[in-house]
């Protein structure tokens, strides 16, 4: 039997504590808070609780207008999420795990949410007056795309270099081939 390596273990303990912490807070924004029947809690200048029912994906897309859209969106987004622990489970390097760990971590948030509500629960508003650089979002919403992002600045910034072939330091002083002479 193949124990998982502490890094993995570290990655699925990240994964399932923003899990937990999406699903109690919203638990107690809907629960205590009542915020569905309140609707908005303004908190600061900049930022309220403000509930609002997500029928679709990142940025509104793929939005489940039907009973069987949203068992495809659910399927869906399952099978990224299965996709991104299978990928998370191969990975080495902590950095990419722990990334990994937080974009798994908010699919199953909304995953759940979808599947209990046939919607996701967003209720994160920050604007700026009645300026909103961001769409309504949540727990959730906020790991998946710090994950995201901490994947593609790795991508990016921090590729392996490729070993250079040996070469003549001084291709001038190289002998010439018989060919060239």
């Amino acid at each position: 039997m193949r124990l998982i390596a502490p890094n993995r273990l570290i990655g699925l303990l990240l994964a399932a504590t923003i899990f937990l912490a999406d699903q109690l807070l919203k638990a107690f924004l809907l629960g205590p808070l009542r915020l569905r029947e309140v609707e908005t809690i303004e908190l600061l200048p900049f930022f309220d609780l403000r509930f609002t029912q997500n029928f679709g994906v990142s940025l509104g897309m793929l939005t489940a207008t039907s009973m069987e859209m949203r068992w495809l969106l659910v399927a869906f987004t399952a099978l990224i999420a299965l996709v991104v622990l299978v990928w998370l489970l191969r990975e080495r390097a902590m950095a990419d795990i722990g990334a990994l760990a937080l974009v798994l971590g908010g699919a199953l948030g909304n995953i759940r949410d979808r599947y209990l509500y046939g919607f996701v629960v967003d209720y994160a508003d920050f604007h700026i007056g009645s300026f909103r650089p961001f769409l309504i979002f949540n727990l959730a919403d906020a790991a998946i795309t710090i994950g995201v992002v901490i994947i593609l600045a790795r991508s990016f910034f921090l590729r392996e270099k490729q070993p250079e072939p040996d070469r003549d330091p001084n291709p001038d002083d190289a002998e010439q081939s018989p060919a060239e002479t």
